[in-house]
Order: structure tokens, then sequence, then C-alpha cells
């Protein structure tokens, strides 16, 4: 595979995943019917132009828009970090105290003691972010 060829490889199997989160999310909310808190809007914010933004990198083959997923994941990431902080220690209560709504420290799901639903967009963030380095790889645009 030459570098071109595994560049948008990299960007397309970003935008699978963000796709996957994206779609999750809304079946989250919208099918199980468990209500967004702040934080998971905050989530939403950075993981959902991820897919229109990535879908363009990887079939406009536009390298550029390397630079702006990059730091929307791990901005998006930061946030799955503090909010599922919010949920699994006790006592911290993270930047602000969500007070609107349901609160961010409600765990909808709890599969195998720590998989929650921040758990699950901090690992679609971090997978997006190293799909975004090694797309850099070998490449100077």
């Amino acid at each position: 595979m030459n570098k071109i060829e595994e560049t948008t490889f990299w960007l397309y199997t970003a935008w699978l995943v963000s796709i996957i989160a994206t779609l999750g999310s809304l079946y989250f909310s919208e099918i199980k019917g468990f209500v967004p808190c702040e934080m998971c809007w905050y989530q939403r914010i950075f993981m959902y132009p991820l897919v229109l933004i990535l879908g363009i990198a990887t079939f406009q083959n536009d390298l550029g828009l390397r630079k702006i997923v990059l730091p929307m994941a791990i901005i998006g990431g930061t946030i799955s970090v503090l909010h599922y902080l919010e949920q699994k220690v006790d006592g911290f209560g993270g930047i602000k105290p969500c007070a609107n709504g349901v609160p961010c420290n409600v765990q909808y799901i709890n599969w195998f003691g720590f998989i929650t639903i921040p758990f699950l967009a901090l690992t679609a963030f971090t997978l997006i972010t190293i799909f975004m380095l090694l797309s850099f790889k070998g490449t100077k645009k």
C-alpha cells in the first residue's frame, strides 16, 4: 500500500468510527429513550460534525481537514474523560455540576462494571485521534 492509499485508509476508518459513534448515540437517545445530560450534548457537539468532515476528507482526499478533526477529537475525548470520572469517581464533581435535566453522573448503561456511554464516546474519540495521527505518518501536508 502506498502512502496515499494508507492515508485514505486511516481517514476512511476514522470516518466509520464517527458514523458508528453517532448512530450509537442516536440509538441510545431516540430508540432507548435515554435523555442526554449536558456533558453528553457537549460530546455530541464534537462527534456529530466529524461524520461530515471525515466523509468529505475521505472522498475528496482532502488531507488538510485532518488538522480540524484532530483537535475536535482531542477536545471531545477530554470531555468524555471528565464525564466518565464524574460517573465513576465518588465525590468528583467535574468542572461544573450539571444543574438542568438529567444529572451527568447517571449511568444508563454499566456493562461489565465499567463501560458507560461516556466510556464508549471516549473509545471513539481515542480511535479517531489514533487514526488521524496514523494518517499524518509519511505525509507533509
